[in-house]
């Protein structure tokens, strides 16, 4: 049933929920949890009515509140395994960045978490993957949420933006404009549910300064403005979970002395009363998206465990908090996951393995991979740097055709998207596995308290003009950022 109009929307909800004065009321949970929520989030994404995918994503927002699996924030899990509360080589938080496919990827991993029992599972989107994919966090929040719905979730949901990324070319030609960038957008995600945020500003770090301290100066100094941010305007009793950056990914290994740098500077910054960081991501021999060779394959990295472990050993002996992060490490190889956990690591960013399954793996139409080449071909030319194959060129690019296509890739042939759901569950299953989520669900439930947050009735439904989440309009360039 297309959905045209507000009466559309009442009626496809009717004997299921109903849209009142006071907000949603829910009659029937298992049909909304059925195919009526593949129908709203499908609205909420491709209705060409703005005010009528804003009702949507109300309702199902609405929805996953009164269901148990409304958006959460996981700072305070985080703080206890700073703490002690929670053994540190127990698990490694998995954050994946749903790309491609965003509602069937995002139900496969809660479909694989739920039948390990596992809580801790962050869905996130970078400030570049904001643009090429074509999701803003409103709409993302939504898909993502409904995932939830859908699969029968009964547990907080964790949204993050992941890179919120300074441009260091565009700091140095106008900082005051690149940091009012970074705050549009964070006060954007926040207003679309995302309670989990990670600054990133080291790509701002300068080496050329004489003390490792004035090399981190500045990369300190933005992650304590944009924490204050952050506190000033996230919901009554939510505390956010925010994660800061000292190793540009991609670069060099970072040691203990850059890190105790960065933490003293930004602690001092921020001054007291304010709640800060609980995470710190490093950089330790990785890369995003992987090394890609001429034949367009990944080339095997070598982790550096060791740095992984003395560094969240410091986060959380010396500063409380839950330890160091991993980015680019979904195209590691497949024994290197255990290790994680083992180590310490509090949590590992995951993207272009997944988005590699859906190109790769089997189940996209042969038509639909060939087409989708070919508009990188014609649309990134711009992008192929000296002596590069036409295998390197397109597995780099190949990322930016995902929003020209994101409808088709929604709406793929029936047999087609099962192929690629079973692909991404078992993908999903073993990482779980190897990062040792499992049972994980109880922990969240001792340490995160849900905090309902309600939002007035949309336009569309008969709230006050302005009433519901805009989705921003902040355009982003790709910048490399997003694993």
């Amino acid at each position: 049933m297309s959905i045209a109009t507000d009466t559309d929307l009442r009626a496809r909800l009717a004997g299921a929920a109903a849209i009142g004065p006071s907000g949603l009321t829910i009659h029937d949970e298992a049909a909304l949890r059925g195919p009526l929520m593949d129908d709203l989030v499908f609205e909420a994404v491709f209705n060409e009515d703005s005010a009528l995918r804003d009702a949507a994503r109300w309702v199902i927002w609405s929805a996953s509140q009164a269901l148990g699996c409304g958006s959460a924030s996981i700072h305070d899990l985080y703080r206890a395994r700073g703490r002690g509360e929670v053994p540190a080589a127990a698990f490694t938080v998995p954050a994946i960045n749903v790309r491609v496919a965003a509602y069937l990827t995002a139900r496969q991993a809660f479909a694989a978490a739920l039948e390990r029992d596992a809580g801790t599972v962050i869905f996130e989107i970078a400030k570049s993957e904001m643009a090429y994919t074509d999701q803003r966090p409103a709409e993302y929040a939504a898909v993502i949420l409904a995932a939830a719905i859908r699969e029968g979730w009964r547990a907080p949901v964790f949204l993050q933006g992941d890179h919120f990324q300074f441009n260091a070319t565009k700091w140095a030609a106008d900082p005051a404009a690149e940091m009012e960038g970074l705050r549009d957008l964070t006060r954007e995600a926040i207003g679309g549910g995302f309670w989990n945020i990670d600054i990133d500003s080291s790509t701002l770090v300068d080496l050329s300064q004489p003390s490792v301290a004035e090399q981190q100066h500045v990369n300190a100094e933005n992650t304590a403005e944009l924490t204050r941010l952050i506190r000033s305007v996230q919901p009554d009793g939510v505390t956010i979970s925010v994660g800061g950056e000292i190793g540009e990914v991609g670069k060099s290994n970072s040691t203990e002395e850059e890190l105790r740098a960065y933490l003293d500077g930004y602690l001092a910054l921020l001054g007291e009363g304010a709640e800060p960081i609980s995470k710190v991501s490093v950089q330790t021999g990785t890369s995003h998206g992987g090394v890609v060779l001429p034949d367009g394959s990944v080339a095997k990295v070598s982790i550096d465990f060791d740095t992984l472990r003395r560094l969240s050993t410091v986060a959380r002996e010396e500063y409380g908090f839950a330890g160091c992060v991993q980015h680019g490490a979904s195209t590691l190889p497949e024994d290197a996951f255990h290790h994680f956990p083992e180590n310490g690591t509090a949590e590992i960013h995951l993207a272009t393995g997944f988005q590699n399954i859906i190109y790769d793996e089997g189940g996209l139409p042969d038509e639909l991979r060939a087409e989708m080449l070919a508009w990188c071909s014609a649309n990134c030319e711009g992008e192929r740097k000296p002596g590069e194959t036409e295998e390197q060129f397109l597995y780099k690019t190949r990322k930016k055709a995902i929003g020209p296509f994101k409808r088709q890739l929604w709406t793929l042939p029936d047999e087609n998207a099962a192929e690629v759901a079973a692909n991404l569950r078992a993908k999903f299953g073993h990482l779980f596995d190897e990062l040792g989520i499992a049972g994980t669900r109880e922990l969240v439930e001792r340490h995160i308290t849900p905090v309902a947050v309600s939002r007035p009735l949309p336009a569309a439904l008969g709230g006050a003009t302005g009433a519901s989440v805009a989705a921003g309009a902040s355009v982003f360039e790709d910048d490399g950022s997003g694993e």
